[in-house]
């Protein structure tokens, strides 16, 4: 096991961004950017042996901050959309950054994903990322300050433990936006296998932000509990994936809040690769890269087309705080944010 610090790139202002490669004893390896916290490659072997980044994503800090979709940063203070960009906590409502056509609030307005995170090795197989936001940030109440551990261990187990604590009451929901495409050199993701541990999702309205109702999955293009090629059902005949061009919809995992257990099951016939997601968090949002247009080149001159890659996001539902009926996510001052989520393949 080893963790190496090297120079990646430098911010527009001068500042440099490291990055921290974490390898375990079977030659597998996971790189953060201190840029974001940004999960920047996950290197394993395909059926054949040979190693490959099963992250899209860009080499340059420039190509990340042009880009705009979030590949493979820490998303916070709030993953996902706030509708209007307004919630309210103790009888306040809070007005926050509308950075989504003007209306919504999408992934906090931006603040995490774009901040340069300090980072110091733990280990020879994890890294902590640190960052303090301060009150008022995005509109978002309370001083937050974050730690992001990744490691890595021999069982091929990328692990990401989140702790976030506020000094002031305030909802706090933190996920990783990575990219996955288990063999990216085939092209898409749409005969990617993927199973879902979901018996329900969380339809939307045309903004993207939840109706309120938790349907079930049963006789719908969205049951993936048995595997199914992502493609299968993805051009269906339905209003919610018409709206969205694809999958973008968070699904409700079963079993217990807080107990870690199988979100997902993805396999790649054609590379052999396989990816199990684990996390203890109450939803995970699919997103089928269905706005990738062809018009970026991500790392090693590949350019980027539509359902290139796929999102697993762990977090707390789409607009928690305005839907009462969701498992909610404000937290008292000094009252801390815990959760893990483990990518293994």
């Amino acid at each position: 096991m080893s963790v190496t610090k090297t120079l990646f790139d430098t911010m527009p202002d001068g500042r440099e961004v490291y990055l921290y490669t974490i390898e375990n004893n079977n030659g597998i390896s996971a790189g953060i950017i201190t840029r974001g916290a940004t999960l920047q490659s996950f290197n394993c072997p395909d059926k054949e042996g040979k190693m490959g980044d099963i992250i899209m994503g860009f080499d340059k800090v420039a190509d990340h901050i042009k880009s705009g979709t979030y590949t493979g940063n820490v998303i916070g203070q709030y993953a996902n959309r706030l509708c209007n960009g307004k919630f309210t906590v103790n009888g306040t409502e809070y007005q926050v950054t509308q950075n989504e056509k003007g209306k919504t609030c999408l992934h906090g307005g931006g603040e995490y994903n774009s901040a340069l995170w300090k980072a110091i090795i733990i280990d020879d197989c994890a890294v902590e990322f640190s960052y303090h936001s301060p009150d008022g940030c995005e509109g978002f109440p309370g001083n937050v300050d974050v730690t992001v551990v990744y490691s890595l261990n021999d069982h091929n187990e990328l692990e990401i433990n989140y702790e976030a604590v506020s000094d002031k009451d305030t909802i706090l929901n933190f996920t990783n936006h990575a990219y996955f495409n288990l063999g990216i050199e085939n092209g898409n993701v749409l005969d990617h296998e993927l199973m879902l541990n979901c018996d329900y999702f969380t339809p939307t309205d045309a903004d993207s932000i939840p109706t309120g109702e938790i349907r079930s999955v049963e006789g719908t293009a969205f049951d993936f509990r048995t595997p199914k090629k992502i493609g299968k059902d993805i051009k269906a005949d339905d209003e919610q994936l018409i709206m969205c061009r694809g999958y973008d919809h968070n699904f409700c995992v079963n079993g217990e809040i807080g107990k870690l257990r199988t979100v997902a099951k993805v396999t790649d016939e054609k590379s052999g690769r396989k990816l199990e997601v684990m996390s203890d968090l109450p939803g995970v949002q699919l997103y089928t890269g269905n706005f990738i247009d062809g018009t970026e080149t991500g790392k090693g001159g590949i350019v980027l087309n539509q359902h290139y890659g796929f999102c697993l996001e762990t977090q707390f539902y789409p607009d928690t705080p305005n839907q009462p009926n969701f498992p909610q996510c404000t937290f008292k001052a000094g009252e801390k944010f815990k959760s893990t989520t483990i990518f293994k393949v």
